[in-house]
């Protein structure tokens, strides 16, 4: 087989990073009959904890050490693990925009271990606390710029986001991209002053829905004016389907549980299943098997961990959504100041929302997108949750849906000579459609800008006339 490059994630300072993940490939490569030697592999070092660097170098950097390579075909498959994912997935993308620049050097495979596709809610924390979070970091403080790019919501994550998301599929050129990553934390290394090693609905360090590459871009837009409230109307952009599989009991890191180090033989099948995949047809049907294997996964989600003499603790695995979403107007301009609601039932009432539906709310300080985790299965309503000790007692009671869901704009500005109004969406858009499990939706609502007559007139007037107060005028249309 074509030449296999393996990519750690970020702050790493050793390639014992990559655990026995290697060999063992090797070894049930040979097994399944897939030609695989030690000198096709190759396992990358890169610097990730030095403030100057950046994404863009990364990729540079990448594209140089692959010329050094001197592949006999020209092609390589890649394994990431973490932030390696995104450092790949930018090559890519600089490959295809700066030909010129770039190394011809095709991809036919992009395993990702557990990517911070979407970034990690531990990113915004900063780097002073990530540094001493010991099972991630490993001791070493994370670079500032490659920590920018990992927070929720950052510019340069949905950028690279979007683009996939309206891009053409890979499939069509002859590219497989596959996403696995682990379904719980590793509850060893939870961390008693910072929630989110230990949330679920993570791996102890990304969120699933954050790794996912099946994703959505949602635009709530104008759908018309008035002189109070403005309508908001749904567009949906669906991005490519990617093969997403959940690796039962794995976590982001670590010896035992850890996606990568531990090399568990779930983890080792499953890459070698995607790598096996040698077309269109072959890829879709990998698609459709990893979702039904996700679906066994979440049929069976209570996990008790234990908790020493007293009784073990419970988690339900809902399926969760990451919802990003920036507020801005028709011109462009940032809306930062204004409040954003979810609405719920005929009524569009925030109070009819579902009890614990909003997991955690994070702003990105830099770009003010806000990313809203939220629990798919309460919204999406769900059934009975029975305790796996005793099929009689109920951990959790059916919860109906409070269906359709929708979306409440009340702007800082409600007057002046341009000002921005209220806004809601249509009642015929459900934005629960919009949504989906372990999904991102990068969600875009633009408001219109009420400019009023008395920003620029006209008069006959040749007598001096004082205009410093004017009074607005009717709407312009």
């Amino acid at each position: 087989m074509t030449t296999l490059v393996f990519v750690h994630g970020w702050s790493v300072t050793n390639t014992s990073t990559y655990g026995q993940l290697p060999r063992q490939l090797q070894q049930q490569a040979a097994a399944a009959g897939m030609s695989l030697t030690l000198a096709d592999i190759w396992l990358s070092e890169y610097v990730s904890f030095d403030d100057a660097v950046t994404m863009a170098d990364l990729v540079r950097a990448f594209d140089h050490a692959l010329r050094d390579l001197h592949l006999l075909d020209a092609s390589i498959a890649c394994i990431t693990h973490s932030t390696g994912g995104p450092v790949v997935r930018e090559w890519l993308r600089a490959q295809r925009d700066k030909p010129g620049t770039h190394s011809t050097i095709k991809l036919s495979h992009l395993v990702m271990l557990a990517p911070a596709n979407y970034g990690s809610a531990l990113a915004q924390l900063g780097k002073g606390t990530l540094g001493k979070l010991k099972s991630w970091w490993n001791g070493v403080e994370p670079g500032q710029r490659i920590l920018d790019w990992l927070a929720l919501g950052s510019d340069a994550s949905l950028s690279l986001n979007l683009d996939y998301i309206h891009g053409a599929d890979p499939t069509s050129v002859g590219q497989y991209l596959f996403v696995l990553t682990g379904d719980r934390p590793d509850r060893a290394f939870y961390d008693h002053l910072n929630s989110y090693t230990g949330e679920d609905g993570s791996d102890g360090v990304v969120r699933i829905a954050a790794a996912n590459l099946n994703a959505r871009h949602a635009v709530l837009a104008s759908g018309g004016k008035a002189a109070t409230v403005d309508t908001l109307a749904l567009n949906l952009q669906r991005g490519p389907r990617c093969a997403f599989k959940l690796i039962a009991g794995a976590s982001h890191s670590g010896d035992a549980h850890g996606i990568m180090a531990s090399a568990a033989p779930a983890t080792v099948d499953a890459i070698l299943r995607c790598l096996q995949v040698r077309s269109a047809a072959a890829y879709a049907a990998l698609c459709t098997a990893f979702e039904q294997e996700n679906d066994a996964r979440d049929a069976d989600k209570v996990e008790l961990e234990p908790a020493g003499p007293f009784a073990p603790r419970v988690h339900i695995h809902d399926p969760r959504s990451l919802l990003i979403v920036r507020l801005s107007d028709e011109a462009g301009e940032p809306l930062p100041d204004a409040g954003f609601l979810l609405t719920a039932g005929a009524q569009a009432s925030p109070d009819l929302m579902p009890d614990g539906f909003l997991v955690d709310r994070q702003a990105n300080a830099k770009t003010r997108a806000t990313s809203l985790y939220l629990n798919y299965s309460l919204l999406a309503g769900d059934a009975r949750v029975a305790d796996p000790r005793n099929s009689r007692k109920t951990l959790r009671a059916a919860v109906a849906s409070h269906r359709p869901y929708g979306a409440r704009v009340q702007p800082a500005d409600l007057a002046g000579l341009v000002h921005h109004a209220l806004a809601q969406s249509a009642a015929a858009d459900d934005l629960f459609n919009m949504l989906g499990a372990h999904q991102t939706t990068v969600l875009d609502v633009v408001l219109p800008r009420h400019v009023h007559e008395g920003v620029f007139r006209l008069t006959r007037d040749l007598a001096p006339h004082d205009f410093h107060n004017p009074v607005p005028g009717p709407l312009i249309s």
